[in-house]
């Protein structure tokens, strides 16, 4: 393996992303190395790369990006027990700490020593990443190809936000059609929503909705009380049962409370970037509704579920890849992604190369939680 390697880096305190070479990462004890095959950019990313308020209280350069990501491990750490050389992984891109009361309670995603990759700790836009353990997903390459099994990871967050819920013969309204908006009207579809009805200022991202199944899709024009009434129109005349909104928009939350039936769901995911005013008493508590605020993915809940809905052919990706790309495309595809005209644009940081790696003859110990065997105390 070469001891240096191109990588997609925040070398400084401003906007724009560097491609430079960096030394390749060494596993620790507990850690494995990955030979990256895919790696999709996120809306993370896009922060990262305009240097916005939040990236600049976060991010510390110099930072290797991508948190999304699938490839092979070509090494493990002396303690590592349960992946080994040859595996085809994808990884929980939130490293928690195992101890604190969130993690010990069920919700690890909300850890407050969270840290991310392509965040808080060098990423996978690179030909090689180093992760823990722990959080390794192993996939089947036979029903995942690497520019699927690398979108797991952010489908997984449409999963949460949608699967709170019971969708079967609702009316949905999804407001904000970007990559989560986009999973989440196909998850909608898949598990039988009676219409969906979708938003977005995006040519691009409109003729999307369409195509993962939305019923009708608008694109607001006179502000929230335009698009409320032409989906209240479009759904009879009523309310809809469900408003999953994805997008942060200001306008896109007062239409959430506003196009939502007495007694309805909103599910808030999207994240605004400024401080939004609402009138609680008007549009929550009079209107007797559910509200849900959630945020990033239950580990490895939404892992499992998603497996399911990937693996099995319930839900097509591939329509949200808009292409792949090697490192000198890497600015033109933000600069796409910014612009609103791309969905899910994939690196190949090894040029679309399987790892070289022999074959091991292993046979892997089935998981007793998917075959139903039992587990002996």
């Amino acid at each position: 393996m070469p001891e240096t390697m191109l990588a997609v880096c925040k070398t400084k305190s401003d906007a724009g992303l560097e491609v430079r070479d960096v030394p390749r990462p060494r596993p620790g004890p507990e850690d494995v190395l990955v030979y990256v095959e895919a790696a999709s950019f996120c809306g993370t990313d896009l922060h990262i790369w305009r240097w916005d308020l939040w990236s600049q209280r976060r991010i510390k350069p110099p930072l290797t990006l991508g948190h999304e990501f699938c490839g092979t491990i070509v090494a493990v750490g002396d303690k590592v027990r349960h992946a080994a050389v040859g595996d085809y992984v994808s990884a929980e891109s939130h490293v928690t700490c195992g101890m604190c009361y969130q993690c010990r309670t069920g919700q690890a995603h909300m850890c407050p020593s969270t840290e991310i990759l392509g965040v808080d700790r060098d990423g996978a836009f690179a030909p090689y990443v180093v992760v823990p353990e722990k959080v390794i997903w192993q996939n089947n390459r036979t029903k995942l190809p690497p520019e699927i099994a690398t979108l797991q990871e952010p489908f997984g967050n449409a999963v949460f936000a949608t699967m709170n819920q019971n969708l079967s013969g609702q009316s949905i309204a999804v407001l904000g059609c970007g990559p989560i908006g986009l999973f989440t009207i196909g998850i909608c579809k898949a598990v039988g929503a009676k219409s969906i009805f979708a938003s977005d200022v995006h040519p691009y991202r409109i003729n999307l909705a369409r195509v993962m199944g939305a019923t009708q899709v608008f694109k607001p024009t006179d502000g929230p009380a335009d698009t409320v009434s032409q989906i209240v129109e479009a759904n009879g005349g009523y309310g809809v049962d469900i408003v999953l909104e994805m997008s942060g928009a200001p306008a896109a939350i007062t239409t959430a409370f506003r196009v939502v039936r007495n007694g309805g769901t909103v599910v808030l995911f999207g994240i605004p970037a400024k401080p939004v005013e609402i009138d609680v008493a008007e549009n929550m508590i009079f209107k007797n509704l559910t509200v849900l605020a959630l945020n990033g993915r239950r580990i490895f809940d939404t892992w499992y579920k998603t497996r399911w809905l990937l693996e099995g052919g319930v839900i097509d990706l591939r329509p949200l890849i808009t292409k792949t790309i090697g490192f000198d495309e890497v600015n033109d595809a933000m600069e796409m992604l910014a612009r609103g005209d791309a969905c899910k644009i994939v690196l190949l940081p090894n040029g679309g190369k399987p790892a070289n790696i022999p074959k091991r003859g292993r046979v892997r110990t089935p998981d007793p939680n998917i075959t139903g065997a039992p587990v002996h105390r």
